[in-house]
């Protein structure tokens, strides 16, 4: 892998963002020099996150009703709805009804043929109906002329303690996108870190997974499967048991805090789900920065990917073949605050109801926790009862 020419001219890509959301990958590339023209989403609460933090740039409301793309725009970038294709959510494939609407993309790519296209999307797009969706996705970007690659990119990878891992797909009609995409490779960390760290996790879950980090928060999400804002727990090396303030959701997702603030005028609830849907804004940088001073990419290692295998974390193609690219999840490693130092904001204790709910599914499951884990709950449980009895 050969790093960005430093003698080669930056570019600047005029973009245009459907799935916008609140504007995570247009942040990240604006970083990077990068010019949005157009935010076209359908969340009302994510609307008003635009209309404040972008001011001046133009928004539609429904990529259905989008005719065409803004002239000049070189670079379309979607994050597409992910609910039919989350592990988490109804896993209905690329034809349901929400992640079907990446063909809305394919429909205004092929009437208007930008140079460069943008997806992201969860890694169980890989694996649901044995790989189905990406298949559908790549295959209709080889027939319309785009050379394709796609990573999966852990949010550690730069900094910030959330394990979230993201499939980007970068297709474009006339460079290598392997030279922006796979060039830069650190390596996963090769062991956690040890001592008195804090533990993030999904306090809604326990039996038979669990949504788990150590010294970082697992994966934000939108909701629940009881359909309300879940912010994750997190155990703090002094043994509290806390559930983060929603500013500091939003800045281990890149942004200040506050960013979706402008969502309050439509729902006070919906800042959780807004902040778990977004993409990291630093991902989004690191790609802007390769957009705008692309690599050189070494395929030496890499090996044809049979038809009908699964797909792997990285990978190339074009209408000639497809390729596996031997690169990790992190294309940096950037020194990472500790989790109980990055928190800022008051922090609220896991109510009692809720700890003891978890405790009672970790206890009767079979998930295997670190040595003194579930003491530690425990005695979380019994301080928040004594506050309950004293405060009757």
């Amino acid at each position: 892998k050969v790093p960005s020419p430093t003698s080669a001219p930056r570019r600047s890509l005029r973009t245009a963002g459907l799935f916008a959301g609140v504007g995570g990958l247009e942040k990240g590339l604006s970083r990077a020099g990068h010019e949005t023209a157009l935010f076209c989403e359908i969340d009302p609460g994510a609307l008003a996150v635009l209309e404040s933090r972008f001011p001046g740039v133009t928004r539609h409301d429904d990529v259905r009703t989008l005719r065409q793309l803004p002239k000049g725009v070189e670079l379309v970038t979607a994050g597409f709805p992910c609910q039919d294709l989350s592990q988490a959510g109804k896993t209905a494939g690329i034809e349901g009804s929400r992640s079907g609407l990446v063909g809305e993309v394919f429909r205004l790519i092929e009437k208007h043929r930008a140079p460069f296209v943008l997806l992201e999307n969860v890694p169980f797009m890989m694996q649901l109906s044995r790989g189905r969706a990406l298949d559908v996705i790549v295959t209709t970007l080889e027939h319309l002329g785009y050379r394709w690659a796609y990573r999966v990119v852990d949010t550690r990878a730069f900094g910030l303690p959330q394990r979230r891992e993201r499939v980007f797909l970068l297709a474009s009609r006339e460079e290598d996108p392997r030279a922006v995409l796979l060039v830069d490779d650190a390596g996963a960390p090769e062991e956690e870190p040890s001592g008195p760290v804090a533990y993030g996790f999904y306090w809604t879950e326990g039996i038979r997974g669990l949504g788990w980090a150590v010294d970082a928060v697992p994966t934000l999400k939108g909701g629940s499967a009881i359909g309300i804002p879940s912010p994750p727990a997190i155990l703090l090396p002094s043994g509290a048991l806390v559930k983060p303030d929603v500013r500091d959701c939003e800045r281990l997702q890149g942004f200040t805090s506050d960013w979706t603030k402008p969502a309050e005028s439509v729902s006070k609830r919906g800042r959780w789900q807004l902040v778990g849907n977004a993409v990291t804004v630093d991902v989004a940088a690191w790609i802007g920065e390769k957009l705008a001073l692309p690599g050189v990419y070494d395929d030496e290692d890499d090996v044809p990917l049979p038809k009908g295998r699964p797909w792997p974390r990285a990978a190339w193609g074009s209408r000639e073949g497809r390729f596996a690219a031997s690169v990790s999840a992190f294309p940096e490693r950037r020194p990472r605050t500790p989790l109980a130092e990055f928190l800022r904001f008051p922090k609220e204790p896991l109510s009692a109801r809720a700890t003891a709910g978890f405790l009672s599914r970790a206890r009767t499951g079979s998930l295997r926790f670190p040595p003194g884990f579930l003491d530690k709950v425990e005695r979380h449980l019994e301080r928040m009862r004594e506050e309950l009895a004293a405060a009757v």
